[in-house]
């Protein structure tokens, strides 16, 4: 009797560990996580709303990709009848998909219903009432509202560091200096000053070279359709430098007030998220082919991956050559490459012929990634974090908005500025193979509760908050500036009540 009861646990147990250990996933939808700001589509307005799903089975978390998609669908009536969107998922390899849709016009009375199998998953399906408006409908809610909905942290560590030499700002008194300071030498700064006042933008830009305009202006034109923006004056330089540097020739009272995509720890310059970041949010599910979401999918299994370190980039710093020097002398653990020669144009005949620009997704098929700044800093970091790869980056004085938050060793494995380490840090990698995924795991959270498009709206949206505080000169809007037209598909009727600020 002992002997028959000893025979049929361990087949119990022989059965339970053969069901973990196939390859078959079945996902038990009574037991999955949905959660996100797309599920509130009428109070957070994105040019593609996103949620998150979390998946699980009958042993507990799901860990791999899975075997079949969502079945997702946005159910109302729109202008021509039956809501239009488009939608998309992203496996992210781990168990959890990312859920993107985009409205087209607008929607009335709209479910989402998210289905597995045909079973509903989390609360689906999830009613949103009323109207649910395209972020090209021009839909502003007063601020203070639209931080709550976002929620958006009241403050953020980053910008109340970069203000503190800004108590109060008076444009009035140190405007035509300014302009002086950077503008006398029309073939090199560029940089613009935006007036934003009753909703309305305003624009005077100086230098040879003012075609990046454009992402400021898609920047408040698209904040703008969404929230209402407070009455402020600013400066935004459109190169990559920091320009207002500490210790150089400044104004008496202090430095000059300059937004930048790019900060350094030379500088007093007030750091945005970059360019490439706010694109990626702006035209997700658009016409960029990379974004912060897209960047999570497993294209390429840790397993399937080169276990070598790589990069590509074009000539724009010394390390960037001795980079592929070590990669030549190192073949078996470096894959680096050239794809350009503009700033070291003899280095050619030692370490071309260039090569072809490939897919930034192609990088994910190697398992060690090697950031290293350009002429600033290498602008590629937030997607590098948010793949399945780990991120090697070189120290440097140069740092994105975000770059104070993130810890070696946590979100990525740090190089010395020579980069006479990095044969030790890929051969420690090797080794460490439980810590490098830990850190991968770590830095795609990381990018999940910072750098996604919420994220970045309300990064900018606290700065603009703050910022428009400390301005105690009158906003007025010169004669000579140029108006940013506002372009927006249709139009909702709000009573907007203007925050105190």
């Amino acid at each position: 009797m002992i002997r028959k009861s000893g025979c049929v646990g361990s087949l119990f147990i022989l059965l339970f560990i053969s069901d973990v250990l196939s390859d078959k996933v079945i996902v038990d939808p009574s037991k999955c996580k949905v959660w996100g700001p797309g599920l509130t589509p009428d109070k957070i307005v994105h040019p593609a709303r996103y949620f998150f799903i979390e998946t699980f089975d009958k042993h507990g978390r799901i860990n791999r990709p899975l075997p079949e998609k969502f079945n997702v669908k946005i159910i109302g009536t729109g202008p021509y009848g039956a809501c239009r969107y488009q939608q998309n998922q992203i496996d992210r390899g781990d168990g959890s998909v990312i859920i993107r849709y985009k409205i087209i016009e607008w929607c009335d009375d709209i479910q989402i219903s998210v289905k597995y199998n045909g079973s509903d998953i989390g609360d689906s399906p999830y009613h949103i009432r009323g109207r649910v408006h395209s972020s090209k409908c021009y839909c502003p809610q007063d601020l203070s509202t639209w931080l709550y909905n976002n929620k958006c942290p009241k403050q953020i560590e980053k910008i109340t560091w970069d203000l503190q030499a800004f108590k109060k700002v008076n444009f009035t008194a140190i405007r035509t200096n300014l302009i002086k300071r950077y503008g006398g030498n029309p073939g090199g700064v560029s940089f613009c000053n935006y007036v934003i006042k009753n909703q309305e933008i305003y624009r005077t830009c100086h230098g040879k070279y003012t075609g990046f305009k454009m992402f400021p202006d898609a920047t408040l034109l698209a904040l703008g359709k969404v929230v209402m923006l407070p009455d402020m004056e600013f400066f935004i330089n459109l190169g990559d430098w920091p320009l207002s540097k500490k210790g150089g020739q400044q104004r008496t009272s202090g430095p000059y007030p300059i937004f930048s995509w790019c900060g350094s720890s030379d500088s007093h310059d007030i750091v945005l998220p970059t360019y490439d970041l706010m694109e990626s949010t702006l035209e997700n599910m658009g016409r960029v082919s990379l974004d912060m979401l897209s960047a999570q999918e497993e294209e390429f299994s840790w397993k399937d991956k080169e276990d070598k370190a790589f990069w590509r980039g074009r000539d724009s710093r010394q390390e960037r050559l001795d980079l592929v020097k070590l990669s030549r002398k190192y073949p078996n653990l470096i894959n680096a490459s050239l794809t350009n020669f503009f700033f070291f144009k003899d280095a050619e005949l030692e370490l071309g012929p260039k090569e072809a620009h490939i897919p930034f997704t192609e990088f994910f098929k190697f398992k060690y990634l090697i950031n290293i700044d350009g002429t600033v800093a290498a602008y590629r970091m937030p997607f590098l974090l948010a793949g399945n790869s780990v991120v090697l980056k070189q120290e440097s004085p140069f740092y994105e908005h975000f770059y104070s938050e993130l810890k070696p060793l946590k979100h990525y494995i740090p190089l010395k500025r020579d980069l006479s380490d990095l044969i030790e840090k890929i051969q420690w990698a090797k080794k460490h193979e439980s810590k490098v995924k830990e850190i991968i795991q770590n830095a795609r959270e990381y990018v999940n509760e910072n750098l996604l498009p919420v994220d970045i709206f309300c990064y900018h949206m606290v700065l603009f908050k703050e910022w428009s505080s400390r301005l105690i000169s009158d906003i007025t809007i010169d004669k000579d500036m140029e108006k940013v037209e506002q372009d927006f598909t249709c139009k909702c009727e709000r009573h907007h009540i203007r925050d105190e600020l």
